[in-house]
């Protein structure tokens, strides 16, 4: 990606600049990092919610793109930056609390294991600020995700992902190993064979939007397996079920609202706006692995492809394609 963004090729170059834009706001920001990550339920207090749950995802999204910025540009202010965040986080967040703590916790704070990832070479961040992320990692961010990963829809997806992203910074093989199980075991239980999400159509009106949300984490957890173990879940199938059917289950239905029968009117990208873009940011990443003309012409109008609030599976798509072939 270095060597695109020095040739000032399309559509990384672009792409490389909204992450600058976005670093540089990060800069300016100071951490909002609280003793108690409290969330209410959704539904029973959704400003509530919605409120105490920015301080995570304002801190993580910063967090994430200083440390991206840092590794494709190898500007230092931008490493400092994201330790100032982490360093935060793990030295006054001492718990999660409430009924949604847990969820947002996983879905939100995935940037913060993707930043401290990328910065774990860099000299800056010191043994003693280390080990206190590390405990943090353990006692905090993967204890929320590990409470909930047995969940079989969208919170499970989440906190599996969060899990196995904490995993891979604390190198824990063996925790590793039971999310791959988890995943593995119920993936063709969530997915039908004509590609509908089994647990998320439940949600009726907001169907579409669960769909992204659970497929989201699912296939980012697939990469993260693909990479630490070699095992290509992207190409399991079972009586003709798939994660590409059900990607395209999801696009087809988002453009053809009025044929979904699991309700009248369901919430598609161009209605439910609150979060967008969505589902571009899912389909630009997996464009990547499935080479779809469709998830291609799609995703055209959108790129350069940025996702920078609320969760974070595929934030920076465009600027960090998939490749299953070494990037040949």
């Amino acid at each position: 990606m270095k060597k695109q963004i020095r040739l000032k090729k399309e559509p990384y170059f672009s792409a490389y600049n909204l992450l600058i834009k976005k670093a540089d706001s990060a800069l300016l920001i100071e951490n909002h990092a609280i003793v108690d990550f409290s969330i209410p339920g959704y539904y029973s207090d959704k400003a509530g919610h919605q409120k105490n749950s920015l301080a995570l995802q304002v801190d993580g999204i910063s967090a994430y793109s200083c440390a991206l910025a840092y590794r494709l540009s190898n500007q230092k202010k931008y490493a400092d930056k994201a330790l100032y965040f982490l360093n935060s986080w793990s030295r006054i967040n001492q718990r999660y609390s409430q009924l949604d703590g847990s969820l947002v916790m996983s879905y939100s704070g995935t940037t913060m294991m993707i930043a401290a990832d990328l910065l774990k070479g860099y000299t800056g961040w010191g043994q003693a600020s280390q080990q206190q992320f590390r405990h943090w990692t353990v006692h905090v961010f993967r204890d929320a995700a590990n409470s909930i990963r047995v969940r079989h829809n969208n919170s499970g997806d989440w906190s599996r992902l969060a899990s196995l992203l904490a995993d891979v910074y604390l190198e824990d093989k063996e925790d590793l190993q039971k999310n791959v199980d988890l995943i593995r075991a119920d993936l063709f239980d969530k997915i039908s064979p004509d590609g509908h999400m089994v647990e998320e159509v439940k949600r009726q009106v907001k169907g579409i939007w669960y769909t992204y949300f659970s497929l989201a984490p699912l296939t980012a957890s697939c990469w993260v397996i693909y990479n630490q173990t070699g095992e290509n879940l992207f190409k399991a199938e079972k009586n003709g079920a798939s994660i590409q059917k059900a990607l395209a289950y999801l696009l087809y239905y988002d453009q053809h609202p009025a044929e979904w029968k699991y309700a009248s009117n369901p919430e598609t990208s161009l209605t439910y706006t609150e979060t967008g873009p969505w589902p571009a940011n899912l389909l630009e990443a997996m464009n990547g692995i499935y080479k779809s003309p469709d998830f291609d012409a799609f995703v055209s109008p959108y790129r350069p492809v940025m996702y920078p609030k609320h969760d974070y599976a595929w934030t920076f798509p465009t600027l960090m394609p998939l490749s299953l072939t070494a990037y040949k």
